[in-house]
């Protein structure tokens, strides 16, 4: 027998709280609640991460989407924050090693500066940007509680200092310094064996507190509708690269029968791609 709307949303809900018991904050769609409308907590996890005891966070924002070139590809970012000298962080959680690829240290680098320069603005006033993933495995397996990637001159071997700042921080490192217990907290399932109290008080009202938990599961429940949303638009585009491909339709037909903008199928036919 098929379960009913109500057994089915039953099911759903007890599933998602199951997850939530285990889940820690170094799990990229809890870190985002953590952190959201949270700017002490981000203020604290930036100063042990940074070495500035004196650094101020005036802006936090979680999941900001950002896109500044037509056609480019967007990045979502974890946690962005500026300081009160207007510099930028962008804190990423990456779990597998492939998500902590270099080149997307890069990009995500790259589109800070698109999003913080306009038009007319000299280049000197770009602020700096500091790119932060907290990756779960030790990413250069050298022992070393946080790796600093800077550019420099070859020629002189002096520094480029062109404001731009890359970290890999080890979620492995357990030592007896704030940043080993930060990556502690951060592989923690419960509340109560956390070191810092922001962390911890955090945690503890999403996961036990009413309001905090119905959050959460309002959370999952868009991760669920939106990875829906996702996988129907992959299959109406892959509809739609295989008519255009068959060559009997035209592209105002396959975007009625598809469910596609024209702009969309137009988009597909260009470039053949999937």
């Amino acid at each position: 027998m098929s379960e009913t709307e109500q057994q089915r949303k039953e099911r759903e809900r007890q599933e998602d709280l199951q997850r939530l018991r285990g889940f820690r904050p170094i799990d990229d769609d809890f870190m985002r609640c953590l952190f959201k409308d949270n700017v002490p907590l981000a203020e604290m996890v930036l100063r042990i991460i940074t070495g500035k005891d004196d650094l101020i966070i005036t802006e936090c924002q979680t999941q900001k989407d950002m896109k500044r070139l037509v056609g480019a590809r967007s990045i979502c970012l974890d946690a962005y924050g500026t300081d009160s000298e207007n510099k930028k962080y962008d804190l990423e959680i990456q779990r597998a090693d492939k998500g902590a690829d270099p080149h997307r240290a890069r990009y995500h680098s790259s589109v800070l500066d698109i999003e913080n320069l306009d038009a007319g603005q000299e280049f000197a006033e770009l602020p700096d940007t500091y790119t932060i993933f907290i990756t779960e495995n030790d990413f250069y397996e050298q022992g070393e509680p946080i790796y600093v990637v800077e550019r420099i001159n070859l020629t002189t071997g002096k520094k480029f200092e062109d404001g731009e700042h890359i970290l890999y921080v080890n979620g492995e490192f357990r030592e007896e310094s704030n940043l080993g217990k930060l990556m502690y907290d951060f592989n923690c399932t419960e509340a109560d064996s956390m070191n810092f109290d922001l962390l911890a008080e955090r945690t503890r009202y999403l996961k036990e507190n009413p309001k905090g938990v119905s959050e959460m599961c309002k959370v999952m429940e868009d991760m669920r509708n939106e990875a829906a949303r996702i996988a129907a638009q992959k299959k109406a585009m892959d509809i739609a690269s295989a008519m255009i491909e068959a060559g009997k339709y035209a592209l105002e037909e396959i975007s009625v029968l598809c469910g596609l903008s024209l702009e969309e199928v137009q988009f597909l036919q260009g470039n053949k791609v999937v």
